[in-house]
This record gives C-alpha cells, structure tokens and sequence, in this order.
C-alpha cells in the first residue's frame, strides 16, 4: 500500500453493504454480501478520478485486514480481489475452505 493511505480509514458502510475509502473527495468502494460470519466480495469500483493511484489496491488491502481482524471468512468473487490474493497468496487463510482451490 503506498504510504500516503496508510493512514486512512476503510469504512464499512452496512446500509450501503460497501465497504468504502474516500480519498481527495472521491469514494472507490467493494460491494459486499454478508451471512454467517461469511462475507462475498462482489465488485470493486473507483472512480476514474482515482484511476492509476492505487486507491482500489489500498482499499482491498484495508478491507482483507478488517476481515480477518474480525475474524470474518471471506468469498472472494469480485476479480480484483482474487486477482489480488493470487499475487499476495498469504490471504488465501481467511478465504473459505471451498473457495481456496481458486489460488493453487
């Protein structure tokens, strides 16, 4: 994560089921599903504003923390979360056990 969003705050808006990082007034954001202590994350999106400065990369980072901060089993269907974990394969361990045959 670059150091300049280190120091931001991943909001997990549960009216919105998004989880959300603001940055220069401009909010990327990962919708989520959550059941059983089992969150689906199903697409993330910033906005071209954005674009190129590692906010979506920031933002899947701060949001796989909070998942296993809160120790919150993750199905990850949104491809730039998989894409993600398959280039940092040490969050394979909160995805669930069914859906870890998606990063060997």
């Amino acid at each position: 994560m670059k150091p300049e969003y280190e120091n931001l705050k991943a909001i997990k808006n549960e009216d919105s089921k998004r989880f959300e990082l603001t940055v220069d007034g401009y909010t990327a954001f990962i919708d989520y599903k959550e059941r059983n202590g089992v969150i689906t994350l199903i697409h993330t999106e910033s906005p071209e504003e954005l674009a190129g400065r590692g906010v979506a990369t920031a933002l899947i980072e701060k949001t796989l923390a909070y998942l296993e901060n809160n120790k919150i089993t993750l199905v990850p269907l949104c491809p730039l979360v998989v894409a993600y974990i398959k280039r940092h394969p040490e969050w394979v361990r909160i995805v669930r056990e069914d859906y870890k045959a998606k990063f060997v």
